[in-house]
């Protein structure tokens, strides 16, 4: 099962970095950096940070959206939106091995994300969640099912996550789960 690490630096309740650092020592496998206030630079400076405090562990650092600030930073990967370009443009100047993820609301946007050759998709909400208060729309179990039953990728389980309910995610096909307060 793999675990994913989202940040915010607003909720984490103490140094984004310790949190980020204490994941990486519990062996989350991907900590995808989700700053999506911070300007380029420090958004630069927080992954070469990041890197930097768990080069010891296995997880792979990953930038949300932006793809310069990955290759600069040195990450390994990035986080697109359901509505970025598609992962297969960014191959052809990424390195060999860089993770593209992307992040999902329907199994149509699962199934397109390894169309466009995605490496995984992160689907949800699904349970509420306090990151998105007020979401009415949410897919569900059983929309998680049939994403992962069509996406012929890794789909992992966002939104509401609790560690009762990672079996039911596992049960409905999902590779792992992905989240915020869940690993801060």
């Amino acid at each position: 099962m793999k675990r994913y690490y989202v940040t915010d630096r607003k909720s984490c309740g103490g140094d984004v970095l310790d949190a980020i650092e204490s994941a990486a020592a519990a062996g989350v496998d991907w900590i995808q950096i989700r700053e999506k206030d911070l300007p380029p630079r420090a958004l630069l400076e927080l992954a070469r940070a990041a890197l930097a405090r768990t080069k010891n562990y296995p997880a792979a650092i990953l930038v949300n959206t932006r793809l310069d600030v990955a290759l600069a930073a040195g990450a390994r990967g990035v986080h697109l939106t359901s509505d970025a370009p598609p992962p297969r443009r960014l191959r052809a100047v990424a390195p060999p091995g860089f993770l593209l993820g992307v992040s999902t609301h329907t199994p149509e946007e699962a199934e397109r994300a390894a169309l466009e050759d995605a490496d995984f998709a992160v689907f949800g909400p699904v349970f509420p969640t306090r990151s998105k208060p007020g979401t009415t729309a949410l897919p569900g179990l059983r929309k998680l099912a049939e994403a992962c039953a069509r996406a012929g990728l890794p789909v992992l389980a966002l939104g509401g996550i609790t560690p009762e309910r990672i079996p039911s995610c596992l049960e409905a096909g999902a590779a792992g789960i992905a989240g915020i307060s869940m690993f801060q």
